[in-house]
């Protein structure tokens, strides 16, 4: 049952009101930004960013790009990654079609799965990801307690796998329960990341 939420994401500095938008976070504890320019028309998205992360504790120096396209509903249609360490690079292409099946590239043996009826996917270390959901499900705008199968990815290593994840939403912003981190997110009234304890901060 969804019941209406007027707090769960009031206009707040940060917001966006025209698009397209260029959104950039920096990390809270690690030496790490992102920055994404965001397409929106309905609920359909197209985004084009790049994750930059100095070495420390949590990973090595590196450098992640990718490009994302959803359906008119904000299922993915389609992630393309590339990531760079001191070593060399690492591509992968992320599809879903119209059966739901994934279709996950990387230069090895092709993965074929429906990652558990996966509609979305999640990179780590990303708090821009968190808007798919968020979005699909409008739970800026309402108060409800869902369980999401994604599509995981981690960098730098562009490792995929299924994963879960929990949103509860409500008056005091969007409770995300991930496999790495648990925390109480601030969105805008469009469903993008405004503070995400723990992870970053919109700048």
């Amino acid at each position: 049952m969804t019941n209406p939420a007027p707090g769960a994401a009031q206009p707040a500095a940060g917001s966006v009101s025209t698009w397209p938008a260029v959104l950039t976070w920096r990390a809270l504890t690690a030496p790490r930004m992102e920055s994404v320019r965001v397409q929106l028309a309905g609920n359909r998205i197209k985004a084009a960013g790049r994750i930059i992360g100095g070495a420390c504790s949590e990973h090595p120096a590196f450098s992640a790009s990718y490009d994302l396209v959803t359906d008119e509903s904000g299922v993915t249609r389609r992630l393309s990654l590339r990531s760079s360490v001191a070593g060399g690079e690492r591509q992968c292409s992320i599809t879903r079609d119209a059966e739901g099946n994934w279709l996950v590239e990387n230069g090895t043996t092709p993965v074929r799965s429906t990652y558990a009826g996966a509609l979305d996917v999640d990179v780590v270390l990303s708090p821009f990801f968190n808007t798919l959901p968020i979005r699909r499900l409008s739970l800026q705008n309402a108060a409800d307690d869902v369980q999401v199968p994604v599509v995981y990815v981690n960098l730098p290593d562009l490792a995929v796998y299924d994963a879960s994840l929990t949103y509860s939403s409500g008056g005091d912003g969007i409770h995300v329960l991930s496999p790495v981190s648990s925390s109480s997110i601030q969105v805008d009234h469009d469903g993008f990341v405004i503070s995400y304890p723990g992870l970053a901060e919109r700048i």
